[in-house]
C-alpha cells in the first residue's frame, strides 16, 4: 500500500507508542530533505527519521546508519537549539491526512515553558517539515523555503504563522458509523466501490480503496466488514511483498494470494523497502558527476576496442605483402612505369596466378619494396596493438567493476569511489584557493567501514562496496583462513565469512550476498566463487579490487533480496 492516511495511522500510534514521554539527544540532518533525530526514551535509543523528500517522505524509527556531514546544515542547527535536551510529549496525526505533530515540551529564552510542534507534511512534492510555536502557531523554520510566487495558498517561511493545507471536506474513517458507506454501496455497481470509498472518506489512496472493496464483496455485513477491516491498522502486522521482482508493502498481512514477509514493526518495515530506493535515489544525486565518468570511460574503451580488432585483422594480411614483395623482386622485368596491375605466377601457391595491385608511379624493384614496407608495418604493430588491447580490455573491466559497485552503492561508498578515481588520475581534484597566505590542509580522507551482515548461525559477513574497501578487507584485515567469496568471472562484492569453517549454510548465505551485490544479481543458479583468503594474490601494478586466486571451490546460488534484508545488521 502507499504511505497514505491510513498508513500513518498506524505510524502515528506506533511512533507514539515509542517515543512519547522520551527525551531528545541528538538531532543530525545526514540529507537535504531529512533529518534524524535521536529520542532516549525507557532505557532506549530511537533514531527516528523525519523525511520530506519529494518521492520518500516518511516518519520512522529506522535502524539504518546514516552518514553525517562534515558541517552540520542551518536548519539541524536551529533544531539543535530549540529541541536537544527537550521531552517528546507526544505523536499525533491530523485527521486522518498524511500529517503527523510531534509535541515537544521545552523552555524559551527566559526559561518559561512552551510547547513546540515539529510538523511533518508528507504530500509528495510538497513535503515539508515544520518546527512551530504551540501558542501563536508561529513558524519559526522549517526545512524548505516556499517563495509566495511558488505557493499562494499559504505563506511558507519563517516567521509566517502556520495553517494546514487545504482540507478536502472528507470524513474521517476512524472512530465514525459507517452506515453512509453502507448506504452509499448499496446504490452502486460494485466496480465503483472504490472510487466511492475515495470521494466518502479521509485517507484513502487508490490501492487501499480497491483493497477494502475487495473486502466488502466477500463479507456478509459492509459495515462491519469495514470496522473490522479498519481495526487492522490499530494493531498492525506489518507486510512486504514481492511481485514479479517489485515490492509493496501493507500494515496488515491483506493479500491472502501473496505471501508477505513479516516484521516486527512498522519502522523495520519501512527500512526493509525504502533503503534500496532511497538509497539509489541519494547515490545517483551525489555521483551523478561519477556515473558520467563511467559511462565516457566505457564507451571510449569499447570503440577503442573495436578498432584495435580492425587493425589487428589487418595485420593478419601481413604475409600476403610479403608474399607480394617477394614475387616482384623475382620478377621485375614484368613491372614497367604506368601499370596498375600485374599478373605472377605465384610459387608459394603451385605457380597459381597471383594478381597484384601497383603503383603506376613506379617500376617492380619500386613497387615491391613499397609492399615490404607494409609487411614490416603491419608486423610491427600487431605485438603493440596485442598489447594495446589488453590494456583496453583491463580498462573495459575496471570500469564495468566501478559501473556495478555504483548500481549497488550507498552514499557513503560514493566518497570512496571518488577518491580511488583520483588516484587513479580519471578524475581532476578540486583544490581550494589559498586565502591570505594561508595553507589549508586537506583533511585524509577515511575510508567508509564494509557492509556487516550475521549469517543464521551468528557468524559475521563483511561485504566491500567498492575497491578500496575490496582491497582494505581482502588483503589486510581478514585472517588468512578466513573464507572468501566472489561472483565467479562478473564484477561485484568481495566477502569475507569471518569463520576458517563455516557451515554449509553460512557459506550459501555469503554466496547468495555475493551474487546480489554484483552484477548478477537479477539472475539465477550465479556461480560464486570461494577460498581461504590466504590463497588471494594482488599482481604488481594492478588496480585496486583486483586479485587472482586458484584452488577455489564453487557453489551456485539465486540471489535473495529479502535475505539480505533480514541479515543486514541494524
Amino acid at each position: 500500500m502507499p504511505l497514505d492516511g491510513l498508513f500513518v495511522h498506524s505510524l502515528a500510534k506506533e511512533l507514539n507508542e515509542q517515543l512519547a514521554g522520551g527525551r531528545i539527544t541528538k538531532i543530525h540532518q545526514p540529507y537535504p530533505n531529512e533529518i534524524i533525530m535521536v529520542v532516549r526514551n525507557n532505557g532506549q535509543n530511537y533514531p527516528v527519521l523525519l523525511s520530506a523528500n519529494p518521492a520518500y517522505a516518511r516518519a520512522q524509527v529506522t535502524r539504518i546508519p546514516y552518514q553525517n556531514p562534515a558541517t552540520p546544515p542551518n536548519f539541524a542547527m536551529f533544531l539543535r537549539r530549540n529541541l536537544e535536551g527537550a521531552r517528546l510529549s507526544s505523536v499525533a496525526q491530523v485527521e486522518n491526512d498524511r500529517i503527523l505533530h510531534f509535541s515537544i515540551s521545552t523552555h524559551d529564552e527566559l526559561g518559561d515553558d512552551q510547547t513546540l510542534i515539529l510538523t511533518l507534511e508528507m504530500m509528495g512534492r510538497h513535503s515539508n517539515l515544520f518546527l512551530v510555536r504551540e501558542k501563536d502557531q508561529r513558524i519559526l523554520e522549517l526545512i524548505k523555503h516556499v517563495p509566495a510566487d511558488q505557493n499562494r495558498v499559504r505563506s511558507l517561511i519563517p516567521g509566517a504563522t502556520y495553517t494546514l493545507p487545504p482540507a478536502q471536506n472528507m470524513t474521517n474513517p476512524f472512530g465514525q458509523d459507517l452506515t453512509a458507506l453502507a448506504k452509499i454501496l448499496l446504490d452502486m455497481d460494485k466496480v465503483d466501490w472504490p472510487k466511492a470509498i475515495q470521494q466518502t472518506y479521509q485517507g484513502f489512496a487508490t490501492l487501499s480503496a480497491k483493497n477494502l472493496a475487495k473486502h466488502l464483496e466477500t463479507g456478509a455485513n459492509a459495515m462491519q466488514t469495514a470496522q473490522d477491516w479498519l481495526a487492522h491498522f490499530d494493531s498492525p502486522q506489518p507486510t512486504l511483498y514481492q511481485v514479479d521482482n517489485k515490492y509493496t508493502f501493507a500494515a496488515f498481512d491483506w493479500d491472502s494470494e501473496q505471501a508477505g514477509q513479516p516484521y516486527d514493526t512498522l519502522g523495520d518495515l519501512l527500512d526493509a523497502y525504502f533503503q534500496g530506493q532511497a538509497e539509489a535515489d541519494r547515490v545517483n544525486q551525489q555521483a551523478g558527476t561519477l556515473v558520467r565518468l563511467v559511462k565516457n570511460e566505457l564507451k571510449k574503451n569499447q570503440t577503442k576496442e573495436k578498432k584495435l580488432q580492425q587493425t589487428l585483422t589487418d595485420s593478419k594480411n601481413a604475409e600476403s605483402f610479403k608474399v607480394k614483395g617477394d614475387l616482384l623482386i623475382t620478377y621485375p622485368h614484368l613491372v614497367h612505369k604506368g601499370m596498375h596491375s600485374v599478373e605472377i605466377e605465384n610459387y608459394y601457391d603451385n605457380n597459381q596466378l597471383l594478381t597484384i595491385d601497383l603503383d603506376p608511379r613506379f617500376d617492380g624493384l619500386q613497387n615491391a619494396n613499397r609492399y615490404f614496407r607494409k609487411y614490416r608495418k603491419l608486423r610491427s604493430a600487431k605485438d603493440y596493438v596485442l598489447e594495446q588491447l589488453k590494456t583496453t580490455a583491463a580498462e573495459i573491466d575496471y570500469f564495468n567493476q566501478i559501473a556495478s559497485q555504483l548500481a549497488v552503492a550507498s552514499p557513503k561508498d560514493v566518497a570512496d569511489i571518488k577518491v580511488e578515481l583520483i588516484e587513479q588520475g580519471y578524475l581532476r581534484e578540486k583544490v581550494k584557493i589559498k586565502t591570505k597566505g594561508k595553507q589549508t590542509k586537506k583533511p585524509k580522507h577515511v575510508l567508509s567501514a564494509p557492509d556487516q551482515f550475521t549469517a543464521s548461525d551468528g557468524t559475521l559477513i563483511e561485504i566491500g562496496k567498492n575497491n578500496l574497501q575490496n582491497d582494505k578487507l581482502s588483503l589486510k584485515k581478514a585472517n588468512r583462513q578466513n573464507i572468501w567469496l566472489h561472483v565467479q568471472k562478473l564484477p561485484g562484492s568481495h566477502v569475507i565469512i569471518h569463520s576458517d569453517n563455516p557451515s554449509q549454510e553460512t557459506i550459501e548465505e555469503a554466496a547468495k550476498l555475493a551474487a546480489y551485490f554484483s552484477k548478477a544479481r537479477d539472475s539465477a543458479n550465479v556461480p560464486v566463487d570461494y577460498l581461504p583468503a590466504g590463497k588471494l594474490r594482488k599482481p604488481n601494478g594492478a588496480k585496486p579490487g583486483y586479485v587472482i586466486f586458484e584452488g577455489q571451490s564453487t557453489t551456485y546460488v539465486t540471489p535473495d533480496p529479502l535475505l539480505v534484508q533480514k541479515l543486514k545488521h541494524s
